[in-house]
């Protein structure tokens, strides 16, 4: 059993309940209640916030109530309050702690205690004295109270930049949410907009007039305004953290508003990367795509979306990754429609729902050849949510896009823009024929493009051609 441990020092009669801090040599703490879980607990909470899962799912993944992990993404702005990397072995861990609690329940010896945990016997009769609970009167080593005891004492709060300097807050301010001036230096009001309530900004209504620039833009202007004045410095990452962070009292948190992104809170940048989710499930996401799609070296493999027009009229868009060859999907509108009142959640007559542009798309892609229709990029937009059919209808399998990505299918939105010299946003889409389409997509492939050695997307298509029937030949032979 080892050596008995030393009882630890009674309170002598009639003792104030702080007698035993006071021998600890610490100051007063408040009582905790029920005690925050420990850093190592909160440390990965964050972690999971950044893998991208949701607020939720990392509650769940350390033991916490849902509640309990939302009060801490909120009250944090979305933004982890502390370091992510582990603390080094100097400090006692949250397990060492536990160790310590059951080695003296069952009445080890303070030398023994530190020679099963690895530690100076001085370390453990500091943590014995200094982190006990005091509470009952008489200390009492607890795991959990020692863990927010040691947290407590170990916070090195400092006051924020833009809070200790009063010139440097007021520019920022003022960059920030500073009045729009006419010429003559007036003041224009703007829209009236309700009071902020914490949430993002709202849809598709009117937002709050202001100079709004951004953290960065006011960070490196600061040194072209005040060239001399060293004390005028800040970082973009303090602005953003004096906005989100909650406490930190230096802006205030309506001011979110005024960025271009009006979010309540920042969302980690996992979370925004491609998840399956809805339509989109696990197998069809753009990491899955083959090595050879994303090189241009192998011809078959495409992208596509829609152009929208008044009226819900849309054109279907095809490119070729290897030759930008160019494809227009004819989406008439069907019948019935501006006649027949939309039905939620019913069959979209405008042309592009998702049966119609099935029909479409499959009609126009089994006109390749099937060397040639290998794999489809697409948007995530709801018009190809029945992609599992358009596979087994033409052999072509469909990736999507990470959402608000538009570079991961440059040479289709290149295409697109090329395409609006004849259908302009603001038309309407529907008054052109699928022999009108082709016209326009026959112009397109024919311009030569400096990608291309000068060559016309048609001709390399041609060579395409040429070269599948020949390997097709060689084969048979």
């Amino acid at each position: 059993m080892g050596r008995p441990r030393k009882s630890m020092p009674q309170a002598p009669a009639g003792a104030r309940r702080q007698w035993a801090a006071d021998r600890a040599m610490r100051a007063s703490m408040r009582s905790p209640g029920r005690p925050e879980p420990s850093c190592a607990v909160q440390r990965e909470f964050w972690r999971l916030i950044a893998s991208g899962v949701t607020t939720v799912q990392a509650a769940e993944g350390v033991g916490v109530s849902a509640p309990v992990g939302i009060r801490w993404f909120r009250h944090a702005g979305g933004m982890p309050p502390i370091s992510l990397g582990e603390p080094t072995g100097r400090y006692l861990s949250f397990a060492e702690r536990e160790e310590i609690s059951l080695l003296r329940v069952q009445e080890f010896g303070v030398r023994e205690i530190a020679r099963r945990i690895g530690r100076d016997a001085g370390t453990v009769s500091r943590e014995l004295r200094r982190n006990a609970a005091t509470r009952g009167g008489k200390p009492v080593y607890r795991a959990l109270v020692a863990q927010w005891k040691a947290q407590q004492a170990a916070k090195r709060p400092k006051t924020a930049k833009l809070a200790g300097n009063d010139e440097l807050r007021e520019y920022v301010q003022e960059r920030l949410a500073g009045s729009v001036r006419r010429p003559d230096g007036t003041i224009v009001a703007g829209p009236r907009t309700p009071a902020w309530k914490g949430l993002n900004k709202p849809h598709r209504q009117d937002r709050r007039w202001a100079t709004a620039w951004s953290p960065e833009q006011i960070s490196h202007r600061l040194p072209v305004d005040f060239p001399d004045d060293e004390s005028l410095r800040i970082s973009h990452e303090a602005i953003y953290q004096a906005l989100f962070i909650e406490g930190r009292g230096a802006l205030k948190r309506e001011l979110v508003m005024c960025l271009r992104t009006g979010r309540a809170l920042r969302t980690p940048r996992a979370r925004s990367q491609n998840k399956p989710q809805g339509h989109v499930t696990a197998d069809v996401i753009l990491s899955e795509r083959p090595a050879e799609a994303g090189d241009r070296a192998v011809s078959g493999h495409g992208e596509g979306d829609l152009i929208i027009g008044t009226g819900r009229s849309a054109i279907g868009t095809l490119v070729e990754r290897s030759s930008r060859s160019t494809l227009l999907v004819h989406l008439p509108r069907l019948e019935g429609w501006g006649v027949i009142p939309p039905v939620k959640n019913g069959a979209s007559l405008g042309g592009y729902g998702a049966i119609a542009m099935n029909a479409a798309l499959t009609t126009s892609m089994t006109r390749l050849p099937e060397q040639l229709r290998k794999s489809l990029t697409w948007d995530r937009g709801k018009e190809l949510s029945a992609h599992a059919q358009f596979a087994l209808d033409t052999g072509t399998k469909v990736f999507f896009a990470d959402p608000h990505s538009p570079w991961q299918r440059p040479t289709n939105e290149n295409t697109n823009g090329l395409l609006r010299q004849y259908f302009p946003k603001g038309t309407d889409l529907s008054r052109w024929s699928s022999t009108d389409l082709e016209a326009v997509a026959m112009a397109i492939n024919n311009r030569p493009r400096k990608i291309l050695g000068w060559r016309t997307p048609a001709e390399v298509f041609e060579e395409q051609l040429r070269s599948l029937q020949q390997s097709g030949v060689a084969t048979t032979g």
